[in-house]
């Protein structure tokens, strides 16, 4: 070991450089660099309320903010050389400014600390991010809804157990996903709410004696207000979690989508067709067509949910304020949040490509007895039984149309009538499948009017809320 620190930017404390094992374990610019954005535009912040406070000059802080623009093309040039040895991006951001302006880079770092920038960083990345999905969601609902209304009448079976239960239509079904991913944008929103406040001036851990000017920066950066306790505002990273919680969620939605998808393509459905822009061959058996890509992103709701269980368990014993443990909060996060948008595109992608059989469809759905509850219902309206006699009526009208091999609307009108005498032929204008779902007119049902309706109201509210203002 030397006697000379490695780290100038804290090394006046410590009289031998770190192992350098040390540097690697504590460095972090392998993955934080990609808070170059933020951490430039928070440093940009920073040096304009620090000249208007007179805390700096303001040719200092002209200095800086151009400095600060050549690094931002340099990064995104591809020119800017990271060093691990300066640990984190905030330090290999101001060593290149310092290169550039000279000692006045130094003034900078005035009335704030790592923990506070890196605190703003990390919310501005992840508040990016959440723009970005409230409008990649927007995007799938869209999707979804445009082909809900195309296909607003295709009969296909719903399922419980996945087992035949009721006709629904393919339209009503896609709906159901355009409803879901709707509330994740609304988890998606809420967080965003909770987090837009602004750490920045916070500083390590108790505030500054500097005459700073918070409101500024929080308003400069598109914050609603600064954060209102500076022990909080470097120890919390709610803001992620809460995020990573709303992601782990709608991924199980896409996770659900996905399924579906995967089972509709199999030969034993055979309800939708995906073209090969969405699918892949086999390496020994040619005549297959795998639905990969439904397949991933079935499969990420585990990385993101690993995501945010890992970071609750980073932080669960963390006393306040800051701890380096917490370093270890973004390269899953980054991960977690890229996947989770990767998957949200594949998604909506799928959605438009695919193609329903709606014969296939059809055909399952009148299999299974699934206008059984309709001959239910009409038994309680046309003879006034209780339902739970109908229900048992229904059940051994049912036990005989599957001893003789026929589906329901094929059982003769005798056969029931040995079960119940009072059934009359009008009985089977419930029986059909397309009779079935056109019954089913209540509010939120899957009677195709009431698709056409749902569909347009939220291709409505989509177009509407992509206006300006």
């Amino acid at each position: 070991m030397t006697q000379k620190s490695a780290n100038k930017m804290w090394g006046g404390r410590f009289e031998m450089s770190p192992d350098q094992l040390m540097v690697r374990i504590n460095a972090s610019i392998s993955f934080d660099q990609a808070l170059a954005p933020q951490d430039i535009r928070g440093s940009k912040a920073h040096a304009a309320m620090l000249a208007e406070t007179g805390i700096i000059s303001k040719s200092d802080a002209r200095e800086i903010a151009k400095g600060l623009d050549q690094i931002a093309d340099e990064i995104a040039g591809g020119k800017f050389s990271f060093s691990e040895e300066l640990e984190d991006i905030h330090m290999n951001v101001e060593s290149r400014l310092t290169e550039i302006i000279g000692p006045s880079a130094g003034r900078l770092h005035t009335a704030r600390s790592r923990n506070d920038q890196v605190a703003l960083d990390f919310r501005m990345y992840v508040r990016d991010a959440v723009d970005a999905f409230d409008a990649a969601l927007a995007g799938l609902q869209q999707a979804l809804a445009e082909k809900a209304l195309e296909h607003a009448a295709v009969i296909m079976p719903g399922f419980t157990h996945l087992q035949p239960a009721q006709p629904v239509t393919l339209g009503h079904h896609l709906l159901a996903y355009v409803e879901m991913f709707g509330r994740d944008r609304a988890r998606f929103a809420d967080a965003r709410k909770r987090m837009n406040e602004c750490p920045l001036g916070a500083a390590a851990l108790a505030g500054t004696s500097f005459p700073i000017d918070r409101h500024m920066t929080a308003k400069a950066l598109g914050f609603d207000r600064p954060t209102s306790n500076s022990l909080d505002s470097v120890a919390d990273r709610d803001f992620a979690l809460e995020t990573l919680a709303a992601a782990t969620i709608s991924a199980m939605h896409l996770s659900r989508l996905a399924e579906e998808i995967v089972i509709w393509m199999t030969p034993q459905f055979g309800f939708v067709k995906l073209s090969d822009k969405w699918t892949t061959g086999s390496s020994i058996m040619p005549q297959k067509r795998n639905p990969d890509a439904a397949e991933l992103c079935r499969a990420k709701v585990g990385r993101i949910a690993a995501s945010f269980q890992g970071l609750a368990m980073v932080m669960k014993g963390l006393p306040l304020t800051y701890s380096k443990d917490m370093q270890e909060d973004k390269e899953t996060t980054f991960d977690a949040l890229e996947n989770y948008a990767v998957a949200v595109a594949a998604m909506a992608g799928m959605v438009a490509d695919i193609e329903p059989v709606p014969e296939r469809m059809a055909a399952a759905a009148g299999s299974g007895y699934s206008t059984a509850t309709d001959l239910a219902d009409w038994l309680v309206r046309t003879l006034k039984m209780p339902f739970r006699e109908a229900h048992h009526v229904s059940g051994a009208i049912v036990k005989a149309a599957e001893k003789r091999g026929l589906n329901l609307p094929d059982l003769p009108l005798e056969a029931m009538q040995k079960i119940e005498k009072r059934i009359t032929s009008d009985v089977f204008s419930v029986l059909s499948v397309e009779d079935s779902v056109k019954s089913r007119k209540s509010y939120g049902g899957t009677a195709p009017q009431n698709v056409v309706k749902m569909a347009k109201s939220w291709l409505k509210r989509l177009e509407k809320a992509r206006q300006p203002g």
